[in-house]
């Protein structure tokens, strides 16, 4: 049984002296590989790796294809700047063939995990030679996948999966005992710019999970291009985070005064502490409207805009 380590008890200075240690110790004089894929864990989880190993850490963002717009060279240049080498991988093909035909949630979880960790980080680490993946799992990853709310690609031990017999090498985790907030105080301790400590969450299986039904590249530059939107719109808020989902089937709308069958974005905003419980923020009516208007003119296809107003729970933060 994890012991959580609550952000009111965290002791920073002491929690990365101790995770660079067991990094250290784990590794020994051998290489690791770490999958950085920008979010808060994952930036946390590469300066914890890199302090404890230096140039023995290979650093690898996987460009899925399922990203934010213009992310993957975003996330190379900053960490590059922050003195950390960054090799970027593209597996886009290998992604989306996988993903071929695939419509329900958990299915594509599981797509998402094996290409992930089996074919694109199998054959990277089996080349390097290394025995070890650095990767950002948190307490709530752990919460939400074995009380089976939702399969989260990072957790394999808490399920019986031996990651060494599945894929061919030990995962560690540095961040297992933490949630968003404790994540985000280590993340500045350790330097990381606000841009990347402060971020909002995002999902590891990208945005495929905010694609309802089969994530195509079609669908899912559809809903890059919302995700440009909102977060343009929401950044300066103050909520937990913030998302554009496309849903799956068309809806009818009008368009030069004839029928026009489209497709629907729904916008979902959170005000959170450490995504346990939400409510959606109470944004002004007019930010709505304007956040509509500059979806339907700047989204090709889509018809319609909806806002969630359910909290979590029952909702979750992301869609599926």
């Amino acid at each position: 049984m994890l012991e959580e380590i609550r952000t009111e008890e965290l002791d920073v200075e002491r929690f990365i002296s101790e995770k660079v240690k067991e990094i250290a110790d784990a590794v020994g004089e051998g290489t690791a590989i770490n999958a950085l894929s920008g979010g808060v864990d994952s930036s946390v989880v590469t300066l914890l790796g890199h302090r404890a190993l230096g140039r023995r850490l290979r650093t690898v963002f996987v460009d899925n294809g399922l990203m934010r717009q213009d992310e993957p060279e975003q996330v190379v240049r900053l960490f590059q700047e922050l003195g950390v080498p960054v090799e970027l991988v593209d597996a886009r093909e290998q992604f989306f063939a996988a993903l071929k035909g695939v419509t329900d949630p958990e299915e594509k979880r599981e797509a998402i995990t094996q290409t992930f960790y089996r074919d694109v980080f199998g054959r990277i680490v089996r080349e390097s030679g290394a025995r070890h993946l650095l990767q950002g799992t948190i307490l709530t990853d752990i919460d939400e996948t074995v009380a089976g709310i939702k399969r989260q690609h990072n957790v394999f031990q808490q399920l019986g999966i031996d990651p060494q017999q599945a894929f061919g090498y030990q995962i560690l985790e540095p961040l297992i005992q933490l949630r968003k907030d404790g994540v985000r105080k280590v993340g500045q301790a350790l330097g990381l710019p606000a841009s990347l400590f402060a971020r909002i969450p995002f999902p590891g299986p990208a945005l495929a999970a905010r694609v309802i039904g089969e994530a195509t590249p079609e669908r899912v530059e559809t809903v890059r291009k919302a995700t440009v939107v909102v977060e343009r719109l929401l950044q300066d808020r103050g909520a937990f985070q913030y998302l554009a989902i496309l849903h799956q089937d068309r809806v009818t709308g009008i368009r030069d005064g004839q029928r026009d069958f489209g497709q629907q974005i729904e916008v979902r905003s959170w005000d959170s502490v450490d995504a346990r419980t939400a409510r959606p923020s109470r944004l002004p009516f007019e930010l709505l409207e304007e956040m509509a208007e500059a979806i339907l003119r700047e989204v090709p296809g889509v018809v319609s805009v909806t806002y969630n107003l359910a909290p979590k729970p029952p909702s979750t933060m992301e869609a599926i």
